[in-house]
């Protein structure tokens, strides 16, 4: 049978065919090639969801870069001054002189208008408290009364070292409305919350080496920093408050902090702001590791970063200084701080001093490592020297328990001012709650003093004075210091 279509007809569909085949596969190679394109981007996408958290989370892991939040600019006019406890007795031949830590606590009990939060160790504020019948309580007593009418007025949070029992004192605020949060720290890292600070209206701080004690006002030297006028510092310090806040309630430590703890402002990146009109970076440190969250300088870390970038001296006034775990047992050498300072002594020249107390408390251990310390001033160009600070008291004056000591905390080198809350010795750093201010500030721009150049000249005046005795690797212990008896418990 023939076809109806002629055979030129017949050739012009089979090229036809022939052609819609082609184009039929070079469609579906397309969209192969489209498909499979599609499906690379799907899986890289997918990828980078899965791991870019995970690098960024991570910030214990090595050679994972981590980002921190977003720092802001701080534009508020902060205003900072040292403040001081000076022991009835003491007397500085001296100009160098900062308002009381009374006087400033008074202050900002008297200006606190929405909040108040204290972090503590302890409180003993009355003569009832250590059993004594000082006229010098007085200034302690009217703390608490202040405190107290306060409390019915404001929000007053106060975080402190768990008590065997409810002080008096605290339940006194209580009744009056402030709300009052026991840390158990020995449950938690087997140490004691012994920081020192408060955050009024997220606007103002105290911090220092001063106890919620009535002999820290007028039995015992103290030293600390006020700053004024500063929310965004004492924003970032009330976070170290919310975490003890929190650890008041909790049996167990977060690991990580949630995100509302963390911080931008650390060693590597302090927070940039006006003190006194003075350009500064600021940051606050913490202690022990595991109350720090995402992006805060652990304690220890911030005093061997300040101790490394000291290029002429480095001056440190603390109460206690052990190159061991004082409180552990059995007992541990412990030489990271101890390390780090004859290190930069030894290879840059870097001058080294040392102002320790010595009081009734004062283990006989720790002169023999100072002795070691103060040895290697004999070495050739080395500059290493520690002196002993004691405190005098009267006959009625050695009545008070615990008192006429040298408690101050703090460190200052050419560059930096390092405010603290612990005592130098590795239990301070690895298992107790601790805080530190540090300072960083160019001078070329204010004719006021510097917080570095005020608290050297608080070292120095303290140096030279009557009360300070140079230690020798020979010197005999009982010539320099002749108030060690049997206490042995700790301000």
């Amino acid at each position: 049978m023939k076809s109806d279509i002629p055979y030129e007809r017949m050739a012009d569909v089979e090229r036809s065919k022939v052609e819609a085949h082609l184009k039929t596969q070079k469609y579906y190679r397309c969209l192969l090639i489209v498909t499979c394109l599609t499906t690379v981007l799907l899986v890289l996408f997918v990828l980078q969801t899965l791991l870019v958290p995970t690098a960024t989370s991570s910030s214990s892991s090595p050679g994972l870069k981590v980002h921190p939040p977003i720092r802001d600019t701080c534009t508020d006019p902060c205003r900072v001054s040292l403040v001081e406890s000076i022991p009835v007795g003491l007397d500085f031949n001296s100009s160098v002189s900062h308002p009381s830590i009374y006087q400033t606590w008074m202050n900002l009990i008297s200006g606190a208008q929405s909040s108040l939060d204290i972090a503590s160790f302890y409180w003993t504020m009355t003569n009832a408290d250590t059993g004594t019948h000082e006229p010098t309580a007085n200034e302690g007593e009217r703390i608490l009364q202040e405190l107290a009418q306060l409390s019915g007025r404001i929000s007053v949070r106060i975080a402190v070292n768990k008590p065997d029992k409810q002080p008096q004192n605290l339940q006194l605020l209580v009744d009056s409305g402030a709300q009052v949060r026991s840390v158990n720290m020995k449950q938690l890292t087997t140490g004691v919350l012994h920081t020192k600070f408060w955050v009024v209206d997220k606007r103002h701080i105290y911090i220092g080496s001063a106890n919620m004690d009535w002999r820290s006002l007028t039995q015992v030297k103290e030293l600390g920093a006020v700053v004024y006028d500063c929310s965004c510092l004492a924003n970032d310090l009330d976070k170290i408050f919310e975490a003890y806040w929190f650890l008041g309630q909790s049996k167990t430590i977060p690991s990580p902090w949630p995100s509302q703890y963390t911080t931008a402002y650390n060693k590597d990146t302090p927070m940039e702001l006006s003190l006194n009109g003075t350009t500064s970076e600021v940051y606050l440190s913490s202690s022990p590791p595991s109350l720090c969250a995402e992006g805060r300088t652990g304690d220890l870390q911030s005093i061997l970063s300040v101790i490394d970038d000291a290029r002429q001296f480095v001056y440190i006034a603390v109460m206690n200084y052990l190159p061991t775990m004082e409180f552990s047992f059995p007992k541990r050498y412990w030489a990271d701080i101890d390390t780090q300072l004859r290190r930069v002594a030894f290879e840059r020249r870097v001058q080294v001093r040392l102002l320790i107390s010595c009081w009734g408390s004062t283990s006989p251990i720790m002169l023999s490592f100072l002795r070691s310390l103060a040895a290697l001033q004999n070495e050739r160009k080395l500059d290493v020297q520690v002196k002993i600070f004691i405190v005098p008291a009267n006959p009625s004056q050695k009545q008070i328990p615990f008192a006429r000591v040298n408690h101050n905390k703090y460190m200052v080198t050419d560059k930096v001012a390092y405010i603290g809350t612990s005592n130098w010795s590795g239990d301070y750093f690895v298992n107790t709650a601790g805080s530190a201010l540090v300072v960083n500030q160019t001078s070329d721009q204010s004719t006021a003093q510097t917080v570095q150049q005020q608290l050297q000249a608080v070292f120095e005046r303290d140096w030279d004075s009557q009360y300070s005795t140079l230690l020798k690797h020979n010197s005999n212990l009982k010539d320099i210091c002749s108030t060690l008896d049997s206490q042995q418990e700790e301000l």
